[in-house]
């Protein structure tokens, strides 16, 4: 969606204005992986002309994410709150400081691709489905927040295999 903002960038200086745009989304895609979008709310935004050819988008906006947990793989609402602000320039005003200048489309702001960067740069590093989560079995693969298991995850250690590797060449059989 490209919300135009040529009477924007021709307006007086310290003109602002304010609209309120339901993104049209349904899924966020980051690399290979995608996330449906349960609820989004309108992203309010407010358009502030700072200079000829100039203009100040800040926005506001809530996503609710259908995520895994990081651990046991369950589904997870993941809430993210996007807040943003960046500067963009008319096509025909040359600009080194406007940070915005990817999501302009001549005239147009593109609210899509300014929203897929503020979520890519929101999403959380790691999503639990509760603090305590304690994950799925290396072996079995159950899931151990229902209960334990019982198959056997000792690990040894790897500094002694040198010293099991002697006892084991030395057993009589």
């Amino acid at each position: 969606m490209l919300v135009n903002l040529t009477e924007l960038f021709a307006s007086q200086l310290g003109h602002k204005e304010k609209r309120e745009i339901m993104p049209e989304m349904e899924v966020f895609q980051s690399g290979t992986e995608s996330f449906r979008i349960l609820r989004k709310t309108p992203v309010n935004f407010t358009f502030t002309n700072l200079a000829s050819g100039k203009v100040r988008v800040e926005g506001e906006a809530e996503v609710v994410l259908l995520m895994q947990c990081s651990r046991c793989l369950k589904d997870v609402e993941q809430e993210i709150k996007l807040s943003f602000e960046l500067d963009v320039v008319s096509p025909e005003v040359p600009s080194e400081d406007a940070d915005g200048e990817a999501f302009m489309e001549g005239y147009g702001l593109n609210v899509e691709s300014l929203l897929d960067n503020e979520i890519l740069m929101s999403l959380p590093t790691k999503v639990l489905c509760r603090p305590d989560c304690k994950g799925i079995c290396r072996v079995c693969g159950k899931d151990l927040n229902l209960g334990e298991c019982g198959c056997d995850t000792f690990v040894p250690d790897p500094r002694m295999a040198a010293i099991k590797d002697i006892f084991n060449a030395n057993k009589e059989v």
